[in-house]
This record gives structure tokens, sequence and C-alpha cells, in this order.
């Protein structure tokens, strides 16, 4: 088992800059990427912001590309999301999330709770 916590999120002004952490733990191997999704209202469908693979592969949301930047600690088995630039259309509940191989139930996606980021106007 996997579990997922993140840290970060918040409240900001138009125009301002925040970073949010996950911090993976439990059986941490055979990982194919990690990333980050958020849910931007109640009912939506949850989207991509941004993953990156192990071999060092990102791919981001065409709507953050230029103002987010993922990265990965290895060491510390976490994922960072810098956001930058934020606009009110990224409030959102934002989730981390990891995808790995497992021999009894092929790839698998773990997600952690959420966490708030509003952008005040």
């Amino acid at each position: 088992q996997v579990q997922l916590v993140e840290s970060g999120g918040g409240l900001v002004e138009s125009g301002g800059s925040l970073r949010l952490s996950c911090a993976a733990s439990g059986s941490i191997n055979s990982i194919n990427e990690m990333g980050w999704y958020r849910r931007q209202a109640p009912g939506k469908q949850r989207e991509l912001v941004a993953t990156l693979t192990s071999g060092g592969s990102t791919n981001y949301a065409d709507s953050v590309k230029g103002r987010f930047t993922i990265s990965r600690d290895n060491a510390k088995n976490t994922v960072d999301l810098q956001m930058i630039s934020l606009q009110p259309e990224d409030t959102a509940v934002y989730y981390c999330y990891l995808n790995r191989w497992e021999r009894s139930r092929g790839w698998v996606d773990y997600w952690g709770q959420g966490t708030q980021v509003t952008v005040s106007s």
C-alpha cells in the first residue's frame, strides 16, 4: 500500500505563488509516475495538472504551462508543484497522484486526500 499526504495549499491573491508538496510512504517501489490533478468544482471531473515519470518526462496541462513546475525528490519520496502567477481559475482541490506496477494488480493509481487552493481576484 501507498499513502500520499499533501501540504501547502491555502488562500492567495491573484498573481501570487504557492508550492504544494506531496510525501509518499509505504511500499514505495516500481513507481511509473507521480503528479498532480485538480478538481475545480464539486461534480466536475478531476483534470490533469502535471505529471512526472520516473524517467524524468513531464506533462503539463496547457492552462498551466509556463506557470507551474513539477519536481520530484526520489530520496525523500516527495513530489512538489511550484505554482506562480496564480489566477482565480486555478482555484481547486489539488490531488497528489502516484501510479505504480503491482504484480497482483497491474498498474495501480493512488491518490492523496487533496489540498485546497483558493485564488482571490
